[in-house]
């Protein structure tokens, strides 16, 4: 009898080893571990897309590399959109950009106004937004990184005041594209201290659209009705440039100042070689680095300023 139920308690116990080997990872318990992994690592990837108004300017692919870089170094996927200047191109790349699964947009508009939409578009999918060098007219923005461009062009008026001296000038104004905010801004602050300059005189405002080869044939036509300006302050380097060679092609670049915006390279080398007196020195990169230190901090729940500032500095 003991011997029968010996053999029963061992046969009980191997039934009972059994079922406990059958618990292997694809048990309830390790279930959830392999949940709590993936969460983790889930939480741990963050998807940036950058709507940039233009490639096809030195500033602007400064600021496209640099936003690459720094999310090269955080790990962190983004994804750019060359809006090449035209507005609805921007819209339909915001659209696009907000259909690959993206965690926060960064946007440097074409223009303010008509960026709205895009911005609009994103608020409504849940998107925070950034906004970078230029601003939008509306919509519901986190924050906005930029230099101070006001205070870029009160410094660029006083440097011309500085060179100019008591007797004052004949001035001419290079804008940037109609309604973008660093245009205005610029523009704005450079009226700022010409304006109570009486002894100061702006001849023409026109806009050459933040291009050379504007630059160039918006000065060559003020030049012929006004052969005795001083100095030319241009709202961007690649307008600067155009407004040199006006200058150089007709023989006046020794008589004229030329102050430009952003201190791109071929701004630089010119100031270098004493062909513009100035260039007021924005940092596309760093720029570009506290945007992409902004969608983290979104990312991870963070309150932000309103508005980040880049310095800018006076080139000569």
């Amino acid at each position: 009898m003991k011997r029968i139920i010996t053999s029963f308690l061992a046969l009980t116990l191997l039934i009972v080893l059994g079922a406990c080997s059958l618990d292997k990872p694809g048990s309830d318990s390790d279930d959830e571990a392999t949940d709590d992994n993936a969460t983790t690592e889930e939480a741990s990837e963050l998807k940036v897309g950058f709507s940039i108004s233009t490639l096809n300017n030195p500033f602007f692919v400064d600021l496209r590399n640099g936003a690459e870089d720094a999310a090269e170094a955080e790990d962190i996927d983004i994804v750019v959109a060359d809006a090449q200047d035209d507005a609805s191109k921007q819209i339909n790349d915001i659209e696009d950009l907000l259909q690959q699964n993206i965690d926060v947009l960064i946007v440097n508009p074409t223009e303010g106004e008509s960026v709205v939409a895009g911005i609009e578009a994103a608020n409504n999918a849940d998107i925070p937004v950034i906004t970078v060098d230029r601003s939008a007219a509306s919509g519901e923005i986190v924050t906005h990184i930029a230099s101070d461009n006001v205070r870029g062009g009160e410094m660029a008026a006083e440097h011309i005041e500085e060179i100019l001296g008591a007797d004052g000038g004949k001035l001419i104004e290079l804008e940037g594209i109609s309604g973008a905010a660093s245009a205005i801004e610029r523009g704005e602050g450079f009226h700022n201290i010409i304006d109570d300059l009486t002894e100061f005189d702006i001849v023409a405002s026109q806009t050459a659209n933040f291009d050379r080869t504007e630059g160039l044939s918006v000065t060559e036509n003020i030049l012929q009705g006004n052969k005795d300006v001083q100095a030319i302050f241009a709202h961007n380097d690649e307008m600067a440039l155009g407004a040199v060679e006006a200058l150089e092609s007709q023989g006046m670049l020794d008589d004229v100042i030329v102050v430009g915006f952003d201190a791109t390279d071929d701004a630089l080398v010119a100031v270098e070689d004493d062909r513009m007196e100035a260039t007021i020195a924005q940092q596309p990169d760093l720029i570009s680095e506290a945007a992409i230190q902004a969608a983290i901090d979104i990312y991870n729940g963070e309150d932000l300023e309103d508005f980040i500032p880049v310095d800018l500095e006076l080139i000569k």
